[in-house]
């Protein structure tokens, strides 16, 4: 009673209903079989209130879609669908403690992981503890799915497969180039990240002069940077959150960084980004999990096409989505999927449904493997170009060729 005094104390706590109304902290019971209870602990605050209002605003757009259906349709009649959410202040702790919360008071039938790696895996481990099935959407390490947890399921790849598309596309496009610089944010997603880009650059051949981390919180890159620039790298490749990459990207700038490639992961996916650098994110690129150029038909799902998640989602919020956006709307999806296969929303069913899922959304294909991964396929690697972000890789939706940064 106390905890659970002090979290409505302290945090902003929203409920997300049918029509998307705003309420206080309200119990949902599970127990009536007409309504599917979705949890979701997001980061509205703090350093990753960026990344947590994307997650909400597309499920907003998600319900009103299910909402002018009237539901959904499980075992021969229509079953509504409500949303919990509270704000855990991208504070590690408080999210694991709200995932319980919306489990023992709110009894969620599923849980929607917030964003980032390793806040998911803090909250999977509650999710496991209570059999309750748990949907991420953006979480791409392999070490949050290695853990054994048969109650987790991601819509994200493996971001292994993406640095080593990266490292061949750019020496083929850039044969001069020899040496890359890695620093990478000491977090489980952005260190994944950096640690496989360094492995497949030395497979590929290339002399990475320059791999470090920087702690989470760091304020001022420019030892770091003065380094990398002594190491003198054809190539720079920085890992992290918004925050840190726009301001990784305007030190660099500061301090005379010229190198024809400057990646940052993921930074020109968040439109937040090349607002936060202006003229500096030309020539940026960046690898990602989905880009709207996709053309992905006959879709399950509320949207049956690319083109028709697109088409809502500019209209709603006047921006292009990215891959947080169409991964999380995709995730919303594939439970639906699950609980209209197991016919109820009884979780072990629900979870059997998901082990199962192989299916075609907007975003792509959803075949989740025996570590409850979404299976590996080719990922695209852009670049913003004057205002635009372009398609360099794969061939198949590529909309652009590759420039260097003069």
């Amino acid at each position: 009673m106390v905890m659970e005094m002090t979290f409505k104390k302290r945090l902003a706590v929203t409920a997300v209903t049918m029509g998307m109304a705003m309420a206080g902290s309200v119990g949902l019971a599970s127990a009536d079989d007409d309504v599917l209870v979705i949890g979701a602990p997001l980061a509205l605050t703090g350093g990753l209130a960026d990344e947590g209002k994307k997650q909400q605003d597309v499920w907003k757009l998600w319900l009103e879609k299910i909402n002018a259906a009237g539901g959904i349709d499980v075992a021969g009649k229509k079953m509504q669908v409500k949303f919990v959410e509270y704000d855990y202040q991208t504070d590690g702790k408080r999210a694991g403690q709200l995932a319980e919360k919306l489990i023992t008071d709110d009894e969620v039938d599923v849980i929607m992981a917030p964003f980032g790696s390793g806040h998911t895996k803090i909250i999977a481990a509650v999710a496991e503890r209570y059999q309750v099935p748990m949907l991420a959407c953006v979480a791409s390490s392999v070490s949050v799915y290695d853990q054994g947890f048969k109650y987790l399921f991601g819509t994200l790849a493996p971001n292994t497969g993406m640095t080593e598309s990266m490292v061949e596309f750019f020496k083929e496009k850039n044969p001069e180039l020899k040496k890359v610089a890695v620093y990478g944010r000491d977090d489980v997603f952005p260190k994944s990240m950096a640690t496989a880009l360094a492995n497949s650059a030395e497979s590929g051949g290339l002399d990475v002069v320059y791999n470090e981390l920087y702690a989470v919180g760091t304020m001022d890159h420019s030892a770091a940077i003065s380094a990398i620039k002594s190491a003198n790298p054809d190539w720079v490749y920085m890992t992290g959150y918004t925050q840190d990459l726009i301001l990784g990207r305007k030190q660099l700038a500061d301090m005379g960084v010229n190198t024809p490639i400057v990646t940052m992961v993921t930074g020109p996916a968040y439109r937040e980004y090349t607002e936060g650098v202006g003229e500096l994110a030309d020539g940026v690129t960046s690898s990602t999990w989905w880009h709207h150029s996709t053309a992905y038909t006959n879709a399950v799902g509320a949207w049956s096409t690319t083109a028709d998640f697109y088409a809502d989602f500019t209209a709603a919020y006047k921006s292009d989505p990215d891959y947080v956006s169409a991964s999380c709307a995709a995730a919303a999806d594939v439970l639906v999927n699950a609980v209209q296969v197991a016919g109820s929303k009884d979780k072990q069913a629900v979870r059997d449904a998901l082990a199962a899922t192989d299916i075609l959304t907007f975003y792509g294909p959803i075949d989740f493997g025996d570590n409850g991964m979404n299976q590996g396929r080719e990922m695209p690697i852009i670049q913003v170009q004057g205002e635009e972000i372009k398609v360099l890789y794969p061939a198949s939706i590529a909309d652009a060729e590759m420039k260097m940064i003069k």
